[in-house]
């Protein structure tokens, strides 16, 4: 088992530099976790990338979102309620100044005994200061 935070997720969504690296975790056989924080900045992304960049169209971009739900409603990848996490991830964020929604899959490794993939330095630091074995894929 594995948490796969969104930068990851998306770095093998978008197929951006290195998404190839990412394939291995995004393996059933993995158990990639999430929580359901990466839905909501995956979708953002997908907008800003149509919108704000123009580097997709429309129609791409609610063709990556349907890729993206397909992967969670299939359950290759496994979301979890914020909730869950969310006392502990305040904790994280407001003691390493992070934003919450980065804290929430720091939090949810740290609960689930199990590391954490990232494609965010920051992430990184923080999660071995508090003793997460991080995966940072670049």
């Amino acid at each position: 088992m594995i948490v796969i935070d969104t930068s990851t997720f998306l770095k093998f969504l978008l197929g951006e530099e290195n998404w190839e690296k990412v394939l291995c975790y995004m393996d059933p056989n993995s158990e990639p976790h999430t929580v359901d924080m990466l839905i909501v900045e995956g979708t953002n992304v997908i907008w800003k990338y149509a919108k704000k960049y123009g580097m997709i169209t429309k129609g791409q971009a609610f063709e990556l979102y349907g890729q993206m739900m397909k992967l969670v409603n299939e359950k290759v990848i496994i979301v979890e309620s914020s909730e869950n996490y969310l006392k502990r991830a305040l904790e994280i964020a407001m003691e390493y100044d992070i934003p919450i929604y980065d804290s929430l899959f720091l939090s949810q490794a740290e609960a689930l005994k199990v590391k954490l993939v990232t494609s965010d330095k920051r992430q990184e630091h923080v999660g071995k200061k508090i003793e997460i074995d991080v995966v940072f894929v670049e």
